[in-house]
């Protein structure tokens, strides 16, 4: 089990009694990308493989942009394909005077 190797601080907000590894990947992807280190990451890469983290890390709501940019650069995907990115781009922003 995935979950059990991770720190549970990542998961503060989770019940790990009903939590399924597999039915909620995109959230624990988007955790360890945006909370763990390095560890924790090749231990998720490692459970899920490169191919199901690229397919849902760009599924994200949320990543910050140092994530985003680092994530985008490792993966060799373009930031315009994140959900996050695009949903950053969409929210008007005043200007400041």
């Amino acid at each position: 089990m995935l979950i059990e190797n991770l720190p549970k601080n990542i998961f503060w907000d989770i019940d790990f009694s009903r939590f399924d590894e597999i039915k909620n990947k995109r959230l624990i992807i988007e955790r360890v990308f945006t909370m763990g280190d390095l560890a924790d990451i090749h231990k998720t890469v490692q459970f899920y493989g490169i191919e199901i983290i690229k397919k849902e890390i760009v599924k994200a709501g949320f990543l910050d942009h140092k994530t985003l940019n680092w994530v985008s650069k490792l993966l060799s995907i373009p930031k315009t394909q994140f959900k996050c990115f695009i949903k950053i781009q969409s929210n008007q922003v005043h200007w400041n005077f």
